[in-house]
């Protein structure tokens, strides 16, 4: 009697898992998420843009100088928003990834940018059930025949 208890116990215990693992994650969530974040910023969005960033996030720029706290990136952020003079980001190629616990998920993607293409990387954590951006570095992207024109420009 007890032994079928124990397995009845377990196997719900397993079930219980699987379906927690399965709620935690799913790719379409994820690709919502960031077009949704992106979109954010095209509208001018600076509640819904930085309510889909984690507290502690980090925002790292193109610029050497930009590497912001999600407090520092808000201020700056804020006379853009206000304005609506802000970024509209499309992602055209991105790759998502995951930890084993789908925990903590981790990405890049190439954007469509008033810069050209870009890409970005960044993570995505839980917080309070539900995933938010961690840590977004923006990068911009030159095509190896021009880096030695670009290293020239960087010089000076």
């Amino acid at each position: 009697m007890h032994k079928s208890i124990f397995i009845i116990l377990l196997s719900i215990f397993g079930l219980l898992s699987a379906c927690k693992q399965q709620t935690l994650y799913s790719e379409k969530e994820i690709v919502n998420l960031l077009d949704n974040w992106h979109r954010a910023a095209a509208e001018a969005d600076l509640e819904k843009y930085f309510g889909l960033m984690t507290e502690d996030a980090t925002y790292i720029g193109t610029d050497p100088s930009e590497r912001w706290t999600r407090k520092e990136f808000l201020s700056f952020c804020q006379p853009y928003f206000k304005k609506g003079t802000t970024w509209d980001f499309k992602a055209f190629d991105r790759k998502i990834y995951t930890s084993e616990n789908k925990e903590t998920i981790w990405f890049d993607e190439l954007l469509n940018t008033w810069m050209g293409v870009c890409r970005g990387s960044g993570v995505l954590i839980l917080e309070n059930g539900k995933y938010k951006i961690s840590h977004y570095h923006l990068s911009v992207t030159i095509k190896n025949e021009s880096i030695k024109e670009f290293l020239q420009i960087k010089q000076n």
